[in-house]
């Protein structure tokens, strides 16, 4: 019965940025737990290769090639699909630098894929769920710098603090329709997002004495989180965060 609880059976579910990363790696999760799951992101290849692999071992999985950044486009997008039970926001972007040498270019990449887009994805899905009177899950992938400061991180730590405060407000607004709105919120997880930071020896040393497990997070660390909000066993959760951090914001 425990089991059963984390079952996605019947249940559609649509993850952004899922070419690659936490997005591949959840909606793949998602799906080999029952979920029919549309990867979502900008690269026709990558979303190819990763539905062909769920297909391949069993599972159910479309592609829908949209850019989030582009509110109006994704919204058509998601319009030609049935409506779904859960949404992972996951696409992000990061341009890490001391804070004097941020450009405007900077702040609205950063801002405009991090907040901006996340916001009217949201704003999206939640329209959808609405409609057809669907009591789902709205999962917003954060991070730990939603949760403290870092050098180099003020524009990051801008967009996730306003995630973690925007997925509050939503929980509050959405609860009475019995939509639920969490987020995740990893510590530095080795992507390919991360990889060109975490090569560099002394910067690996610095986030490894943050994290008092002693260890990077691994994609594996993610996916349980995600299946949890996503299924009946988070049924009473609501604007909170899971923070998958090994520790790091424990001091």
């Amino acid at each position: 019965m425990h089991k059963a609880i984390f079952r996605l059976d019947g249940k559609r579910a649509l993850v952004t940025g899922a070419g690659r990363g936490i997005g591949r790696a959840v909606a793949i999760a998602l799906a080999q737990e029952g979920a029919f799951v549309t990867f979502c992101a900008r690269s026709r290849n990558e979303l190819e290769e990763a539905v062909s692999e769920v297909i391949r071992a069993g599972g159910q999985a479309d592609l829908c090639v949209a850019d989030v950044t582009d509110i109006t486009a994704f919204a058509t997008a998601v319009a030609g699909h049935a409506p779904y039970d859960v949404f992972v926001n996951n696409a992000g972007m990061n341009r890490p630098k001391p804070m004097v040498d941020v450009t405007e270019d900077d702040f609205d990449a950063v801002i405009g894929l991090n907040l901006r887009a996340a916001y009217f994805a949201a704003q999206t899905m939640t329209r959808t769920m609405l409609k057809a009177g669907i009591e789902g899950s709205i999962i917003n992938i954060s991070s730990q710098m939603g949760h403290v400061g870092a050098t180099n991180r003020s524009l990051y730590c801008a967009s996730k603090w306003a995630l973690e405060g925007m997925t509050k407000a939503l929980a509050v607004e959405l609860g009475p329709s019995r939509i639920r709105v969490n987020t995740i919120c990893p510590t530095f997880v080795e992507t390919p997002m991360t990889k060109p930071f975490l090569d560099n020896p002394a910067f690996r040393e610095s986030v490894l004495s943050k994290i008092k497990l002693g260890r990077l997070a691994q994609l594996s660390d993610v996916v349980g989180a995600a299946i949890f909000l996503a299924s009946e066993a988070s049924l009473m959760m609501t604007g909170s965060a899971i923070l998958l951090d090994g520790g790091w914001t424990a001091d």
